[in-house]
């Protein structure tokens, strides 16, 4: 299977001016080297964050400062995301995904109280979960990939996936036409409205075909069913964020998922898209902070005068 690393993103180039950049570090845990930032005190109790496909940190540019006046932020990269090195092929999959970030927070050092992931971070936080690595007192997903495709998607969509990740020109030729017009494209398709920043910031991404290839192989490889099948077992206090304009995961899905949850519910947030945490961090952070108080991690905010 490719790994294009030769065609990796750059942390001296293209990292150079990467959002946050004074809160990264680089660990090696699990045979990888990651790229993780960390936001607050030592002390506050930690917040995992986990971007979904084809992101990477830059996705809590806004977010995590936020959060970071009451938590511990550790937020990395996922494997073939962003700076952080990809998984072996074997390991390339949802439950590999989760050995890996649990393998992580162990070189880290760190038991998450809240963990929150956007759109497939949220599946692989669930994976987690169900297999005891972690046991948050929160669970937040943002705009969660939590069920399969409908239909013939949920059988086309990955085997699109892997088709086109086993083909080697393709990463290369996304790449090659991943300009700022397309970008721009790609991002409107999901509901979601980023400001020029946000858009260059993908862009660098999506021009590099070792980051490609890593968000078309997490596809390829992405066992919906039997997490679908499994997450009715999940004990942890979640909440699903809903974007109502979210085009690429239709806000009904996580309606579906709450129902099958004994300790859910959902916050619909209209006029935001797939990627509601880029579009209006703070209305994201005021949820969570909320909700953290609620389950009693966090003290309760003073009352305004």
């Amino acid at each position: 299977m490719p790994f294009f690393q030769e065609d990796r993103p750059d942390w001296e180039r293209d990292g150079a001016d990467w959002p946050n950049r004074e809160a990264s570090r680089f660990v090696e845990a699990g045979g990888l080297r990651w790229h993780v930032q960390e936001f607050g005190k030592p002390e506050a109790p930690v917040l995992l964050l986990l971007h979904g496909t084809g992101a990477a940190t830059h996705s809590w540019r806004a977010f995590a400062p936020l959060m970071a006046e009451e938590f511990r932020v550790i937020a990395p990269d996922l494997p073939g995301h962003g700076f952080s090195d990809p998984l072996s092929p074997r390991e390339l999959s949802l439950p590999g995904m989760a050995r890996a970030v649990t393998e992580l927070l162990r070189i880290l050092g760190v038991t998450p109280v809240v963990a929150a992931g956007h759109s497939a971070g949220a599946a692989v936080l669930c994976r987690m979960c169900l297999d005891r690595a972690i046991d948050p007192r929160l669970l937040i997903a943002i705009n969660g990939a939590l069920k399969p495709f409908p239909g013939a998607a949920s059988f086309l969509f990955p085997t699109m996936a892997r088709m086109l990740f086993l083909n080697p020109v393709t990463p290369k030729f996304f790449a090659w036409t991943a300009d700022r017009s397309a970008v721009k494209r790609l991002i409107d398709g999901t509901g979601s409205r980023l400001d020029m920043a946000g858009l260059d910031l993908y862009k660098r991404l999506f021009a590099k075909s070792g980051h490609v290839a890593g968000a078309l192989g997490m596809m390829a490889n992405w066992d919906l069913e039997s997490l679908d099948r499994e997450l009715p077992k999940l004990q942890q206090e979640t909440v699903l964020v809903v974007g109502g304009d979210d085009r690429a995961i239709l806000p009904e899905t996580s309606f579906a998922v709450h129902d099958r949850l004994s300790h859910a519910r959902v916050e619909l947030m209209r006029g935001l898209g797939h990627l509601a945490h880029e579009e209006a961090p703070e209305r994201v952070a005021e949820i969570v902070l909320r909700e953290a108080r609620t389950a009693g991690i966090l003290a309760e905010a003073p009352a305004s005068i």
